[in-house]
């Protein structure tokens, strides 16, 4: 039998178990206070009572005859009355003798109350009808976000593609000349360049994208991760001539992966390049707070406005677009840090001031084995020295 089944079952048997006492309330409430032990029908109304989607029963003339909060609270019952659309399909329900599905979103939605509200409309007993809603919201949200993902990255490639196939044109028109044939050779491999990055960060977004937090955790060195990203960032900072200090060695701890780790500080610190002027500098410091390792990145860049830093970790969205554009940058660099942030149980914070500058800060949940950092000496000359320094 469905879950349908069930449903319909338990609430048949508390209508015929339990007719007499339809006044608004079920047998469950009124036997609340009950020393004696439960009827089968005290049991139907705590399972329609406890249900996690809103059941109303409808008489012959459309009136509610029995409700559980959930009900109200989908906007299926209000004031002790049905909502239209689920009266309307009730009255098809008797009509034809089958199932009915009808559409009770909130025509205004307003506050935390539920965009979509999906409900199931059919005969019980004699002209008893029952309306079974649910809870869709999350279910639309997630499909609009597959679409504008799929739009998103229709767009992104094509721009790449796009520019392939007419340089790939350019080059044959200047086949005689060498120099033309150079330049547009160079335009094909940085575009090319930009291509391959964009598909391995999606890859990489796909794969973290609603995954769980990380089953196989392993220590991982707080200073270790600083370095390797200080070293992968090296070049974009050369030359943009920025200048990436960080703080002493931590002797910090985290259990996580690595790799994720280091691609995730990676990106902040790419993301800080791109968004600084030239002879600026970026910052990486490091700490322990309540129980996290906090990783902070701070530029003097450009800054974010408030209203944008919400969105910032969206994927594709750029404060600045023609810079991120000559830059190189995918849009998805900080989308990325965000899923690493949440698979390791952690978050990311940011704060940002237009004009002065942005701080991102990634915390993960620090080592559990270790109280106190104990700095590495054999880290602290390596990890203290600048960027623009020997690494």
């Amino acid at each position: 039998m469905t879950a349908w089944g069930y449903l319909v079952a338990s609430i048949g048997v508390l209508l015929i178990g339990a007719g007499a006492f339809f006044a608004g309330r079920t047998t469950a409430r009124r036997r609340a206070d009950r020393p004696a032990g439960l009827t089968v029908a005290d049991l139907m109304g705590m399972v329609v009572q406890s249900s996690h989607d809103g059941i109303a029963v409808l008489n012959g003339f459309g009136d509610v005859v029995l409700h559980n909060p959930r009900a109200e609270e989908l906007g299926v019952v209000r004031n002790n009355r049905v909502d239209d659309r689920a009266r309307r399909a009730a009255e098809l329900a008797r009509r034809d003798g089958g199932l009915v599905q009808v559409d009770l979103s909130p025509l205004e939605v307003k506050g935390r109350q539920p965009e979509a509200v999906h409900a199931e409309v059919r005969v019980l007993v004699e002209n008893f009808v029952v309306v079974a809603a649910s809870d869709e919201s999350e279910a639309v949200r997630l499909e609009a976000t597959r679409r504008d993902f799929v739009a998103n990255v229709s767009h992104e490639l094509k721009t790449p593609v796009g520019a392939l196939a007419l340089l790939a044109e350019a080059v044959l028109d200047a086949a005689d000349d060498r120099e033309e044939v150079r330049r547009f050779s160079a335009k094909i491999m940085q575009e090319a360049t930009r291509l391959g990055t964009l598909v391995t960060e999606l890859i990489a977004l796909s794969r973290l994208q609603g995954a769980e937090k990380l089953p196989v955790l392993d220590t991982v060195d707080v200073d270790v991760v600083v370095t390797e990203a200080l070293g992968r960032s090296k070049l974009a900072a050369e030359s943009a001539d920025i200048e990436i200090t960080t703080d002493e060695p931590s002797g910090l701890q985290v259990e996580g992966d690595r790799t994720l780790l280091v691609t995730a500080l990676s990106n902040l610190l790419d993301n800080a390049v791109a968004y600084s002027p030239p002879g600026s500098p970026v910052t990486v410091s490091r700490k322990l707070v309540d129980g996290f390792v906090e990783i902070a990145v701070t530029d003097r860049g450009i800054g974010i406005a408030e209203d944008q830093q919400t969105r910032v970790f969206e994927r594709f969205y750029r404060v600045d677009k023609a810079r991120s554009r000559a830059t190189g940058g995918t849009g998805l660099g900080l989308a990325i840090v965000k899923h690493v942030a949440a698979n390791h149980g952690g978050e990311v914070k940011l704060w940002s001031l237009p004009g002065t500058g942005s701080t991102f800060t990634l915390r993960i949940p620090a080592h559990p084995d270790r109280d106190a950092p104990t700095p590495d000496p054999a880290q602290q000359e390596l990890a203290a020295t600048p960027l623009g320094g020997e690494l």
